[in-house]
């Protein structure tokens, strides 16, 4: 089966919703800035994010930014938009995120025919406007 390029689900169909754990991730996201949550005793990277460390349990967090890159981990190839049921080809992945070891990403996939998509391809974000003012990452092929 042929599925031609992947596209993204329209932005006004999604919403996001923030608790004390997400919001930095989020608001640096507005910024155009990638972030992973890391601890701030251990070090250990976690997305998504907690309120606690599961290496060593602490609650402080720190949120550095990130360079933007990431591997694809897992992906699927859906056909029908979830919303409506018509014809539409996106591709959800799982990224790893890297200058975050440990820490993946669930995102979409754009700018690349989803016949061609595989397991450690390498991505870069790229950023989508959604609905209410906020941003969502998404991940675009980086040329070879």
């Amino acid at each position: 089966m042929t599925y031609g390029p992947a596209r993204l689900l329209p932005g006004e169909n999604i919403r996001i919703t923030t608790n004390p754990d997400t919001e930095p991730f989020w608001e640096a996201a507005r910024d155009g800035r990638l972030t992973a949550c890391q601890c701030g005793n251990c070090g250990a990277f976690r997305m998504p994010p907690s309120p606690y460390c599961p290496e060593c349990q602490s609650t402080k967090k720190e949120w550095p930014t990130l360079p933007g890159t990431a591997t694809v981990f897992s992906f699927a190839i859906c056909n029908k938009n979830p919303s409506t049921g018509e014809d539409y080809v996106y591709v959800p992945i799982v990224v790893d995120l890297d200058g975050a070891p440990g820490a993946r990403l669930n995102a979409n996939l754009t700018g690349c025919d989803a016949d061609y998509v595989k397991i450690g391809m390498q991505v870069q974000v790229e950023w989508t406007p959604i609905a209410d003012g906020w941003v969502l990452p998404n991940f675009r092929k980086v040329p070879a």
